[in-house]
């Protein structure tokens, strides 16, 4: 039902390893947007299980596959504004064989801090915010969007909130956290439990995750739990027999 938190489905799929420690002064944006050609060898290996999975390889060749370079045909049709990266396999488990940085989208919608994504995740949030998210804002504020503050894309790191040890989908740039927006008249809306009687805002923030659904297969925000209390989370994880 709308308003809703979509929760992710627990399910009996591969788990993997807990990733070692970062060194004194590394932080998360560092190994986000600029990860270390190789794993260094003063950091501690993860414990031998559950072992990472073998999907986590990293196959690339110089040539760009057909279904990559489709995508990046479809972003350029929705007017979105992106640079390629060079590929990003970090720590044996984290990476995106193809990454891209996104900067803007179309509209004139300015991405702040851009978004460093896989293309799949980006065309995804491309399309939902030309078809719902904007048209949303213009219909509740009579405005259209200046900027989307983004949170967390790819960072290399497990779930957070959770007790287990299964890698975030951040860590294959197949999310995207939004924190807030700010309209074109100046208006910045916060993504958080509003106050008792700021109704437009609630029911913004509530079409704004119902209309999610039909996009990503995990929507989590405010009311999920702490570590979502102030942005919206996005995602595609892949889910077996299709359950969201």
């Amino acid at each position: 039902e709308p308003g809703i938190d979509r929760q992710p489905v627990r399910d009996a799929g591969p788990r993997y390893a807990m990733l070692p420690p970062a060194r004194p002064g590394d932080t998360g944006a560092s190994r986000a947007f600029s990860p270390p050609a190789s794993e260094p060898e003063d950091i501690p290996r993860a414990a031998p299980s559950p072992a990472p999975p073998a999907a986590r390889d990293f196959p690339r060749s110089d040539v760009m596959p057909a279904d990559e370079a489709a995508l990046r045909s479809e972003l350029k049709r929705l007017g979105v504004r992106y640079v390629d990266l060079p590929p990003i396999h970090e720590r044996g488990v984290c990476g995106i064989d193809y990454p891209i940085k996104v900067t803007g989208l179309s509209g004139g919608i300015e991405l702040k801090p851009a978004a460093v994504l896989n293309a799949r995740m980006a065309v995804t949030f491309a399309k939902y915010v030309r078809k719902d998210f904007a048209p949303a804002v213009r219909s509740r504020y009579f405005s259209g969007i200046e900027t989307i503050y983004t949170g967390s894309t790819y960072s290399c790191r497990n779930m957070i909130g959770e007790s287990t040890n299964h890698l975030s989908e951040h860590a294959k740039g197949n999310a995207i956290d939004v924190m807030k927006i700010s309209l074109n008249s100046g208006r910045v809306i916060d993504v958080t439990s509003p106050g008792f009687f700021a109704f437009r805002q609630k029911g913004f923030l509530n079409r704004v995750r119902a209309e999610a659904c039909d996009y990503f297969t995990t929507v989590l925000g405010p009311g999920y739990n702490r570590a979502h209390a102030i942005h919206f989370h996005f995602d595609l994880k892949q889910r077996r027999n299709g359950d969201v």
